[in-house]
């Protein structure tokens, strides 16, 4: 009795069949059900013919071995559901399930389905391009493939390569690293989002992000290698900042641009709590922190509402790294969870480390920011470039005069110089960032504004600043534009500054 194989959709798509029929691996009868037919026409139909091209080669190849083809099965209820149909046809049949999807194998092999599960040979090992210095791999049709060379903030774009990919070879490579990842996922591996256009996956060190239309306009796979992994040592901090980072800090922000090493930061500094014999955990979207066994990794993408919420405040860690913060659930989050004692450290995009504190602020009252975050690390180049701390006093803010207006106040000092770089308020219903110094001169007072506003329009003027009242001495011949231009403006920044104004013509 012939031996036959059933095929499903992954099988004629990668065009596997045709490979194993070709070497001789695949004899006797094939049979493919009337549900993959359907699914062919439907992806034929929207533009996609990566399946219709895997079937005539299918039937091609077949005529010229003497293999017989029969297409059959009866479509029954539950035709949305392929992947069963397929497996209960097999099992019905007798037959061999011929695949190149990974829960489909592992299925049907759970339930005594003979299953063979083999790929055409790679385009290329992705082993083969990351050498020593190779952060990325970024892969599109129609595209030729490029790498990323050198460090976080000094790398360079590289083609490897002048034949621009094709989708039959991304789809064939993207099956290979998914054969690779299930069979030792939990493990080495770890898939965090599996959509019909998005797939994201951890496989050992490599970080996979495949995406395909009507998601992305063409079929791109980007694969990321941490190429650094550094010790808290490694930054060469000065002792005053270890002993901060050890004693005092508990919420920290390590900010900075894309590339410039934050995750890097953080998972050192996660390895350095783990030896101070501190419980770390880590959130993660996805998980691709590099950090020792005892470090649990959560997965925000895998995770339900709440559920992170409710497991740390139950496991109780000493510190939560937060890699990344987006989104405004992922702030109310990190907020909720400082708010409950854990120490958290939080990675986040910023151009200036005052960017980060404000997107902190803007969800907070201003009195009680120092205790959500009090230390923010900022990140250039793969190194540290400035350490900010926060404090909360009560002072007359900068740019503010009457002693009446002093209210709380969170002032933002460069760690090491301790000088005041910032100082945030309330004033009306409004939160003020106000820069102390720039360039080692004060910008804030209200002499200073009204000048600048002023020089808009005005050549020629003079301002004096009398206790609480600025005045204005402004030539005749320019009196008339002043009435004209900027007398309603710059009272009403008066009023904003609490200043009296008074405007002269001399």
């Amino acid at each position: 009795m012939d031996e036959v194989s059933l095929i499903d959709l992954s099988a004629i798509m990668l065009k596997s069949a045709s490979h194993l029929v070709r070497e001789g691996l695949l004899k006797g009868r094939l049979v493919i059900h009337r549900i993959v037919l359907m699914d062919i026409e439907k992806q034929a139909s929207e533009g996609d013919t990566l399946a219709i091209s895997g079937l005539e080669e299918l039937e091609e190849v077949c005529r010229s071995r003497g293999v017989e083809i029969i297409y059959g099965g009866r479509l029954g209820d539950d035709v949305e559901n392929i992947r069963l149909s397929i497996i209960d046809e097999a099992k019905k049949l007798n037959a061999n399930l011929v695949t190149c999807d990974p829960t489909t194998a592992k299925l049907a092999e759970s339930i005594g389905v003979r299953v063979v599960y083999e790929l055409p040979p790679p385009p290329f090992k992705i082993d083969d391009l990351f050498s020593e210095d190779i952060m990325s791999v970024h892969l599109k049709e129609g595209l030729p493939p490029r790498v990323k060379r050198g460090v976080p903030g000094r790398w360079r774009l590289q083609e490897v390569s002048d034949k621009p990919m094709n989708r039959e070879e991304l789809e064939l490579l993207i099956a290979h690293l998914m054969k690779e990842a299930y069979t030792s996922f939990g493990v080495n591996a770890f898939l965090e989002v599996d959509k019909p256009g998005v797939k994201i996956f951890q496989l050992r060190d490599y970080r996979v992000v495949a995406t395909r239309p009507p998601f992305s306009d063409g079929f791109e796979i980007t694969i990321v290698r941490p190429i650094l992994r550094k010790n808290l040592r490694d930054y060469r901090l000065p002792p005053e900042v270890v002993e901060r980072l050890e004693n005092h800090a508990e919420g920290i922000l390590i900010a900075g641009p894309p590339g410039m090493g934050k995750s890097t930061f953080a998972q050192s500094l996660a390895e350095h709590y783990r030896q101070m014999s501190k419980i770390v955990k880590t959130i993660e979207s996805p998980r691709d922190l590099h950090v020792s066994p005892d470090i649990t990794q959560y997965s925000k993408s895998a995770s339900r509402e709440d559920e992170l919420h409710d497991v740390l405040l139950l496991s109780r860690p000493d510190y939560t790294i937060f890699d990344e913060i987006r989104s405004t659930e992922d702030f109310d989050l990190f907020i909720d969870l400082r708010f409950a004692g854990i120490g958290m450290v939080g990675v986040i995009h910023a151009t200036t480390p005052i960017d980060a504190i404000q997107r902190i602020a803007n969800k907070v009252d201003v009195g009680v920011l120092p205790s959500v975050i009090d230390t923010v690390i900022f990140m250039d180049k793969g190194e540290v470039a400035e350490i900010y701390t926060l404090e909360m006093t009560v002072k007359v803010p900068a740019g503010l005069k009457k002693a009446d207006l002093a209210r709380p106040t969170v002032i933002v000092k460069d760690f090491l110089s301790g000088e005041t770089k910032y100082e945030l308020y309330v004033f009306g219903e409004r939160t003020f960032v106000v820069p102390v110094k720039k360039f080692g001169e004060e910008v804030s007072t209200p002499t200073r504004q009204i000048s600048s506003f002023l020089r808009k329009y005005l050549p020629e003027f003079r301002v004096e600043e009398d206790g609480d009242t600025v005045r204005i001495y402004i030539p005749e011949r320019y009196y008339r534009t002043y009435l004209r231009k900027c007398q309603n403006k710059i009272l009403k920044l008066a009023r904003r500054l609490e200043v009296n104004l008074e405007a002269l013509p001399r």
